[in-house]
């Protein structure tokens, strides 16, 4: 069976850590560091997930990433949960209005985050 591919993207190596280890065993967990280097990724090895950061170094945040993924016909359809520190209704309403299937508010449950990944890719 092929596994299903998740691209996590957070500047913090202990994040993107955790987040592998959660679904490292059920998914092929692909890394990146960056906004830059994480849309670079998505449209080279099409992730069927991504696990998205906000808050990040560089030229493009978390936002812009998703921004341009969900501008790109051959990437919109590509599922993305933020898993952020910002946790106020407003973040999470403007999460959604830029076109996250999820958000997931820093500290999570990492078996509530597998969960939505079982859910929305098997």
């Amino acid at each position: 069976m092929i596994k299903k591919k998740i691209l996590i993207v957070d500047d913090h190596a202990d994040m993107r850590r955790l987040l592998a280890i959660s679904a490292g065993n059920e998914y092929e967990v692909m890394e990146a560091e960056d906004g830059e280097s994480a849309f670079e990724a998505t449209r080279r090895l099409r992730p069927d997930a991504v696990l998205l950061d906000i808050m990040m170094p560089g030229a493009m945040d978390g936002l812009q990433v998703l921004d341009a993924i969900r501008a790109d016909p051959a990437l919109k359809h590509i599922r993305v949960a933020m898993v952020t520190a910002r946790g106020q209704a407003s973040d999470l309403n403007i999460g959604k209005a830029h076109g996250a299937d999820a958000y997931f508010v820093k500290p999570f449950s990492p078996l509530k985050l597998l969960s939505w990944l079982r859910s929305n890719l098997n």
